[in-house]
């Protein structure tokens, strides 16, 4: 049996007609409820990360000896896990009325789900270990986002702390992800203040007093520099004689500077030592060994 088009042409007519008749009706109800459920998942976020950001600001009362940066990086820190739970948990929200909206039963998959979970409950200690030892790094305030730190594991920048993990990226570039259950021991090279911390050896023959002073006006003239003093919390200056090695005598350089700025002031400061010990005739040496040739014994046998 052959079709003509216009029978085709009816028989389009009257799918249409009849997908018609069903779609319509889900778009004005479940469709209409899908944009709303999903307009109010959307505006409710941004609320909600507005109303963290100002709950967080108002609540971390500031400590006494920390100081302003420190303080913003720890509230930037609770802000950004308090906002990332949020969207998770408005995320998984309204994804399930979503799908309760397209005829589907979400009883069955929050059963599954508890099933599940339960099944893998006792693998999932590790996770739960993970989570605690993050919120105590949090509420201890033990490193915050921007901070450098040494987690035995990796060292560099914190980029990003969740409860589960700490992201930091080393001088290299290298991304670590690190669970916080692996963490047992935190150094935080970038709390509050960092130390600017050198020795230097110089030759037995030197003028001490000399290299004492030399020192001294290096570490107020790189404080006085308008390109550095804003970094420096105190000069750079002499401290004590730390050792009396095989070829030198090591003097002990201690100051102090913002967090995250140790290690450009300690090659700065290098650099000015070199250049201002070469033009004050001051020796750096550099390990010796001295040989002495027994003599000859001469006498005949």
């Amino acid at each position: 049996m052959n079709l003509t088009s216009i029978d085709w042409q009816e028989i389009t007519y009257k799918h249409i007609n009849k997908y018609s008749e069903l779609l319509i009706p889900w778009l004005l109800t479940s469709g209409i409820k899908i944009i709303f459920i999903i307009s109010i998942a959307f505006f409710l976020n941004k609320i909600l990360i507005r109303f963290i950001e100002k709950a967080v600001r108002i609540a971390v009362r500031p400590d006494k000896y920390s100081s302003k940066e420190a303080e913003e990086k720890r509230e930037n820190t609770l802000i950004q896990i308090f906002a990332t739970s949020s969207k998770i948990a408005i995320l998984c929200i309204s994804s399930l009325m979503v799908l309760e909206e397209f005829g589907i039963e979400i009883g069955p998959i929050l059963a599954a789900a508890g099933i599940v979970g339960l099944a893998f409950g006792f693998g999932g200690q590790y996770l739960i270990r993970d989570i605690i030892s993050g919120l105590f790094i949090i509420l201890e305030n033990q490193y915050r986002v921007g901070d450098i730190v040494n987690l035995d594991l990796a060292s560099g920048k914190v980029e990003q702390i969740s409860l589960r993990k700490t992201t930091l990226r080393d001088i290299d570039g290298t991304v670590h992800h690190i669970p916080h259950g692996e963490v047992k021991r935190v150094s935080n090279l970038s709390n509050e203040f960092s130390r600017i911390n050198i020795n230097v050896g110089v030759s037995y023959n030197s003028d001490i007093e000399h290299v004492i002073s030399t020192i001294n006006k290096i570490g107020n003239d790189l404080a006085n520099d308008p390109q550095w003093k804003e970094f420096i919390i105190q000069p750079p200056q002499f401290l004590r004689i730390d050792e009396f090695a095989d070829s030198s005598i090591v003097l002990k350089i201690l100051g102090e500077s913002l967090p995250d700025k140790k290690w450009d002031l300690t090659g700065e400061l290098r650099k000015r030592i070199k250049i201002t010990f070469d033009k004050e005739g001051i020796e750096i040496p550099f390990p010796q060994l001295v040989v002495h040739k027994a003599a000859e014994n001469t006498s005949s046998k």
